[in-house]
């Protein structure tokens, strides 16, 4: 093996690249280095700055007669809600749209694939499969949608497996069968422009279960109906399909009601062990996570014993309830990831006696919807630019300290907590809003307040 991934078969090729980002930019060098001629292009001038300028064509312009494949961006639309002008050329000249997905599938054929999709859970279901095969000692590297880009990833041979989170825009252009063991978390509505409708979205979520041999295995949630819908279609065809709930218990399926892991994927009943004791994966959709996980490691060869160390161990996915230490009785969580109050309902749910850090620039409707948690909430500490409209919105049924900062208000939050010992209590980051007011990024958020909390931990008596 190389130390970097190469692609066989593409000397004398053509390959058109569109988008020049994290996946486009790697790609074009891998192409590159494994014997094609690269036309690249995007739209923006920093991007096409950043690149081999040797590389850089305007496929606006291109003889599409002589172009093998179109390598996509995932993130530039092909289909709707208007095809990008490359895209549309390419299509009408027969040429075949592509992913760097397709192409590290090309380069790697016999290692192993856990391929996962899903509107939410993707980024903690695949970090969690990868720990588990690290922890196991297993060779093993996370990437695609989250993270490493596909074709930066180191090449791993027949022993290896590629644990992959794949978006609905990465299936709809990976014309091959991705995952040895396919996982579908659950589908609600998003991305809709992108599909043209609901039957759009579905039918792009439901590539991850095209088979892929004999021995294919599919782990598919049955607790929304499109998922269930998907699971009663695809049952009994070539890929064998597993359902997981963590809604009802499951025959010839696993089950995680209340949070306990139970397998009965062969009709004996057997009791795995008890998720609600492992900190980073609190509430019921990391629990579906953990059960999708579950069924994957088994499939990979992984002991029950294997998988609950790894559970254990497991420190969770940064800014989405990552908890960053427990200071006395009071955990301290850094939920920076929550940039709307979905995402937010998923961690108050999870916690009794908040003192609760949100704020931010705020989505539309506020806080609405949040309602139903508030007696979980000791006390609100506001920031940035939505504390005055969260004033208004909280109202008398939450009490509130306006902090403006994000300093202010850990060490606000930090000082009651420790003052109240409340069985339970954690300060919770999940601020229901955006960054931008104060931070570039939610990673930046996440990443301030976790150093703040180490600094209380750090002077903790």
């Amino acid at each position: 093996m190389t130390d970097a991934i190469r692609i066989p078969d593409l000397a004398g090729k053509v390959i058109a690249v569109l988008g020049l980002g994290r996946s486009g930019g790697t790609a074009a060098a891998v192409l590159a280095a494994s014997g094609a001629t690269v036309w690249a292009w995007d739209d923006n001038d920093a991007a096409r700055e950043a690149i081999n300028p040797d590389w850089l064509f305007d496929l606006t312009t291109a003889d599409w007669s002589q172009v093998d494949a179109l390598l996509m961006s995932p993130g530039i639309p092909h289909l709707h809600p208007k095809p990008h002008p490359v895209a549309k050329m390419a299509r009408e000249a027969g040429v075949s749209l592509i992913s760097d997905i397709e192409l590290l599938l090309r380069a790697q054929p016999k290692a192993r694939y856990v391929g996962i999709t899903g509107t939410n859970g993707k980024s903690t279901t695949t970090t969690l499969i990868g720990h588990l095969l690290d922890h196991a000692g297993r060779r093993c590297e996370t990437g695609g949608n989250l993270g490493t880009a596909a074709l930066a990833l180191p090449p791993l041979g027949p022993d290896g497996v590629y644990v992959l989170e794949l978006s609905s825009y990465q299936l709809e252009i990976t014309p091959s069968a991705v995952a040895d063991i396919a996982i579908l978390l659950n589908i609600t509505p998003d991305h809709l422009d992108r599909h043209g409708g609901m039957e759009g979205y579905i039918a792009a979520k439901k590539l991850i279960l095209a088979p892929k041999g004999k021995s294919s295995v599919g782990i598919v949630s049955i607790d929304d109906e499109h998922s269930r819908k998907l699971f009663l279609e695809l049952k009994g065809g070539s890929r064998r399909l597993i359902p997981i709930s963590v809604e009802k218990a499951l025959k010839d399926g696993v089950s995680a009601v209340n949070g306990q892991l139970v397998d009965d994927i062969n009709g004996q009943r057997q009791v795995i062990g008890d998720l609600t004791k492992y900190p980073t994966l609190p509430g019921s959709h990391n629990w579906q996570n953990a059960a999708a996980a579950y069924v994957a490691a088994r499939a990979l060869g992984l002991s029950t014993e294997q998988i609950l160390a790894g559970f254990a161990s497991f420190t969770g996915l940064a800014h989405r309830q990552e908890l960053v230490t427990t200071i006395g009785k009071i955990r301290y969580v850094n939920d920076s990831k929550a940039t709307n109050t979905d995402a937010a309902a998923k961690a108050l749910v999870c916690y009794d006696n908040i003192y609760w850090i949100i704020g931010g620039r705020a989505k539309e409707g506020g806080l609405a919807g949040l309602e139903q948690f508030y007696p979980r909430i000791r006390h609100a500490f506001l920031i940035g630019e939505a504390a005055p409209l969260f004033a208004k919105q909280l109202g008398r049924a939450v009490p509130f300290t306006q902090c403006a900062t994000l300093d202010k208000a850990v060490v606000a939050a930090h000082t009651m907590a420790q003052r109240e010992k409340r069985e339970g209590g954690v300060v919770l980051l999940s601020p229901a809003c955006a960054s931008w007011d104060q931070y570039r990024s939610f990673e930046m958020r996440g990443d301030h307040f976790r150093s703040l909390v180490r600094q209380l931990e750090g002077g903790a008596q």
